[in-house]
């Protein structure tokens, strides 16, 4: 049987917007709120954050529409910043994006689900630990010093789960694009709506409430004005763009979107919007439901849980429990999708593993992209914990996203003749004031979480030995 020489284009306005706002609505949104909480204590602060990521991501969408309408090709992120600042860039990302941000963000959101799904099923959870294996026994001071999960690997139940559902979703997405897009449309529709009723019931019981919202903020000046604050906020952040994150996956399946110049754009900012609006309402009905201490205290951080079960006891515990299933299925489904077609331009260009350039010759997937990005996202559920995993990841993602902003003025200048179907509003200054926050983010965040960002710088560099080789190979064919 004779192997597809490229992706077939099959993907619509609805499917392309689908797959963005799919992408985003996974597990951040269900456990983030009590992570940040427990960083920034202020109902006014963390729901400042939830408007702040959703403006920030919106000035990425709109810079990275211009870059998609200009240059639709599979891997999106992967081929703009290679047109803009060559291969060697191009290609840590793309490794750091099969390393860490792609698959990491694939095994948080498994771990999710399988942790909501053991509070239906008696013996699933991170709880149930199944096996320990010990690591730096020689040398104990330096173990108590690591981040949970990386002095030890803790093999419990719902990571078990977690692979599982990768192994699933991958298999589903090689059987075919239009089965991988008819599960994204399915559940994308259906968490939304979950959400939708959730924002409703939680807004209606607040407005009955004689004190509707608690206090803006209770933070002092003095504090207020402190790098340990802002050093904490910036974690609370790490975790808001979590949430946010996967907003450009659609790029990454240029090639098979029709009329792409101007359906990505569209899907682009279309999906944004509408995730901004539901992320920011749905931290309102939290916070208008439960004050910002039980926020923090929640068990296991299932904070829509908690707010359901307040709302209508264990039946709307157990609904939310429903909804959260679905959305994570969802969201790991448009990952999975997506997040493959940027191993697979890469190989295609000779600048990463030759099998992942090839397409199924019956569905015409890339398969094998799929099939070892399956692989390394079932190694990460065994590492690190949720909050942790988020750190490495966030850090990686905001480093490239600014990258890949920056290209916007870099092309400009770089490649004027270019024809941008679409052109990013507010330029210049657009462009500058999403750099300058992702520069301060990256600061910060380094300062309140030092050890993971580092662990995240140095997953981005681990990339330059493995360019050598690839591109030493890829000249001498």
């Amino acid at each position: 049987m004779t192997r597809p020489s490229q992706l077939e284009q099959r993907l619509r306005l609805f499917d392309a917007t689908t797959l963005v706002v799919g992408s985003m609505i996974g597990s951040g949104i269900f456990l983030a709120l009590p992570i940040m909480a427990r960083e920034a204590p202020s109902p006014g602060v963390l729901l400042a954050l939830w408007i702040f990521g959703g403006i920030f991501t919106l000035l990425g969408a709109n810079c990275c529409a211009e870059l998609a309408a200009m240059l639709p090709k599979a891997g999106g992120q992967y081929a703009f910043i290679r047109e803009a600042f060559g291969d060697f860039w191009a290609f840590l990302f793309g490794w750091t994006q099969f390393l860490i941000i792609q698959t990491g963000t694939n095994a948080v959101v498994a771990i999710a689900f399988a942790k909501y799904l053991g509070s239906l099923v008696p013996g699933l959870g991170e709880k149930v630990v199944l096996a320990t294996i010990p690591l730096g026994d020689s040398y104990p001071a330096l173990q108590e010093r690591l981040p949970a999960g990386l002095g030890c690997i803790e093999i419990n139940s719902a990571q078990l789960v977690g692979c599982a559902v990768i192994a699933l979703l991958t298999a589903v997405n090689v059987r075919g694009v239009r089965e991988g897009v008819w599960v994204q449309n399915l559940f994308t529709v259906l968490k939304a709506a979950a959400l939708a009723a959730l924002i409703i019931a939680g807004l209606h019981h607040g407005m009955k409430s004689p004190q509707f919202f608690p206090p803006a903020t209770s933070i002092s000046p003095e504090k207020a004005l402190g790098v340990g604050l802002l050093a904490g906020m910036a974690v609370a952040l790490s975790k808001v763009l979590f949430a946010y994150d996967a907003w450009y996956t659609v790029t990454f399946v240029a090639e098979e979107v029709r009329q792409s110049k101007r359906t990505l754009p569209q899907a682009l900012l279309l999906g944004t919007v509408v995730v901004t609006v539901l992320y920011v309402l749905a931290n309102l009905a939290y916070l208008a439901v439960l004050p910002v201490d039980q926020i923090a205290a929640v068990e296991d951080d299932r904070v829509a849980e908690a707010v359901g079960k307040a709302l209508f006891g264990n039946l709307g515990a157990t609904l939310v429990i429903l909804a959260v299933l679905v959305s994570t299925f969802g969201c790991l489904n448009g990952m999975i999708l997506s997040g493959a077609r940027v191993s697979y331009a890469m190989a295609r260009e000779g600048l990463f593993l030759r099998g992942c350039a090839n397409l199924h010759p019956r569905t015409g997937t890339p398969a094998t992209a799929l099939v070892y990005q399956g692989i390394v996202s079932i190694g990460l559920t065994f590492t690190g914990s949720y909050s942790t995993l988020l750190t490495y990841i966030t850090f990686a993602s905001v480093f490239f996203t600014g990258l890949m902003v920056a290209a916007v003025y870099r092309l400009r200048f770089k490649r004027p003749d270019l024809p941008r179907p679409y052109r990013c509003l507010g330029y210049p200054l657009t462009p500058a004031l999403f750099l300058a926050i992702c520069f301060a983010f990256l600061i910060y965040v380094i300062q309140g979480e030092l050890l993971p960002s580092g662990i995240g710088l140095l997953l981005i560099l681990s990339g330059v030995p493995f360019y050598a080789i690839w591109r030493k190979r890829a000249k001498s064919v």
